[in-house]
């Protein structure tokens, strides 16, 4: 079992039962493998739903962020409108792994004090179970705070389709983007589950649902 992040210190009339955290799982797995849809599927359940990607793009526009990209790459990196040009950063980043482990040690940091706290703030009782849907889960050591993983799994045809038609990507653009990332053979084993998104949506959602029952029942956490 993975370590969790420690609880906030609270009064000792406080109810055992008040302090219990919900159970937290991480959702790892290809680029387009659906980790997305098999996180609203979880959120359906009454899981809350932490998106890494949407709160390192919020990161990525804090007011410091920007002064430091500005100082790395210029001007470049910055839109008219003063936001972060997140095209121009893929390019520098994803054209070297130097200037992208710099920009991961800056973001990540801010997405797992986020995180962290969000976590904090949940009661089992309300939400029993969060999700952390990140593409970097265990590059950003997000999977440190889990209590299980879930490895998202797709045929690599079904993934280029989908990031054709959700990003525009071809096949060599999903190539690179996934060489910054860890091999799916290295995530497969650091997992505890496994769903299989062969593109059947009623299938995918009653997988989801049978996995949800497990993993609360393994961890016996649940609401009462």
């Amino acid at each position: 079992m993975h370590q969790r992040p420690r609880e906030p210190e609270r009064s000792p009339e406080v109810d055992a039962e008040e302090r219990r955290q919900p159970i937290i799982v991480g959702l790892a797995g290809g680029i387009g493998s659906g980790k997305s849809t098999v996180a609203r599927a979880f959120a359906d359940l009454g899981a809350l739903v932490l998106d890494s990607d949407q709160t390192a793009r919020a990161a990525l526009a804090r007011p410091e962020v920007l002064t430091q990209l500005r100082e790395w790459w210029g001007d470049e990196c910055i839109a008219e409108d003063g936001s972060p040009d997140r095209r121009a950063i893929a390019r520098i980043i994803f054209a070297d792994s130097v200037q992208r482990s710099r920009l991961e040690a800056l973001i990540h940091p801010l997405v797992t004090r986020l995180h962290d706290q969000q976590i904090a703030e949940t009661d089992a009782h309300q939400t029993p179970m969060i999700v952390i849907d990140s593409p970097l889960l265990f590059e950003a050591g997000l999977d440190d705070r889990c209590d299980a993983i879930i490895f998202v799994d797709a045929p690599r045809p079904n993934r280029l389709s989908r990031v054709r038609q959700t990003r525009g990507w071809d096949d060599a653009e999903l190539a690179q983007r996934e060489k910054s990332q860890l091999s799916l053979e290295n995530k497969r084993r650091r997992v505890h589950y496994t769903i299989v998104n062969d593109a059947d949506p009623t299938g995918l959602v009653v997988k989801v649902r049978e996995l949800f029952e497990t993993i609360m029942s393994t961890e016996g956490r649940g609401p009462k």
